[in-house]
């Protein structure tokens, strides 16, 4: 990843940076790993967030089919 600085406006280019960390996931990532998860509680958490987005894609879909 780079990121270029330019004017040396460093305030800018720290902005950019962060803001390409987040969308990569780099935060998330590091948040997890900071303390071990077992296998188990690993498959119950991206279970969970699957039900979430399948629910979440129901309600939308519902949504978007009551409005026609």
């Amino acid at each position: 990843m780079q990121i270029i600085v330019r004017d040396n406006n460093v305030d800018q280019a720290l902005r950019a940076l962060k803001k390409k960390l987040q969308r990569e996931g780099v935060y998330r990532e590091m948040k997890l790993r900071r303390h071990y998860e077992k296998p188990s509680e690993k498959r119950a958490r991206e279970r969970a967030a699957a039900i979430r987005r399948s629910r979440k894609m129901d309600r939308k879909r519902a949504e978007r089919d009551g409005a026609r």
